[in-house]
């Protein structure tokens, strides 16, 4: 993987672990030489995984709506700042620059993302892995909804098996370098292959 998009909250959250877990996420990734792309914000734990990168030298590539960029919360220390038009783009943009994406804790926004990336995987639109840094047990909520829906057929086990989860950053890099996308996508039948 040369690099990873991270989607995280654009607040730190009220668990101080979260932001110093974003900014060792950084600064590992720019370590095995993997650049982030994220959301160019410089507060919460966006900003937190840019300037984690950042101390380490490494490449850093946000992309940020032009509202958003007005709004004085663009990070400007960065290797590259990519405006575009709108979220929809933005999402389109962090998908084709990175070879994985790692969600952090974090609200609307990144649940929005995280799904939207899982569910182009699932329709075979890329086979990128999908990873959970799942801080201090934050996501430990939606595992359990993921295995109800699995549970009540509303999910395949080889899709819900599509989100790897950790709570180490180096074993969840090791299962994003493992990772081997479903061969069929959801609505291709065996007998049709």
């Amino acid at each position: 993987m040369k690099r990873i998009t991270v989607f995280c909250g654009s607040s730190a959250g009220k668990n101080g672990k979260y932001s110093a877990q974003a900014f060792q996420l950084g600064k590992l990734l720019a370590q095995k030489n993997i650049g982030v792309v994220y959301g160019g914000a410089k507060i919460g734990l966006m900003g937190a995984v840019a300037d984690g990168t950042l101390s380490e030298n490494g490449e850093v590539i946000g992309v940020i709506p032009d509202f958003l960029q007005t709004k004085e919360v663009a990070h400007t220390e960065l290797s590259e700042m990519i405006v575009v038009e709108s979220m929809h783009e933005r999402k389109l943009k962090m998908h084709d620059l990175a070879d994985g994406f790692i969600a952090l804790p974090g609200g609307f926004g990144t649940m929005e993302e995280l799904f939207e990336i899982l569910t182009w995987g699932q329709l075979g639109l890329h086979s990128k892995p999908v990873g959970l840094l799942n801080i201090e047990d934050f996501y430990q909520p939606l595992l359990e909804m993921l295995s109800q829906m699995t549970a009540q057929d509303f999910l395949k086990e080889i899709n819900r098996d599509m989100l790897l989860s950790d709570h180490d950053i180096d074993a969840l890099l090791r299962k994003m370098e493992q990772y081997q996308a479903p061969e069929t996508p959801k609505w291709i039948r065996e007998t049709e292959t």
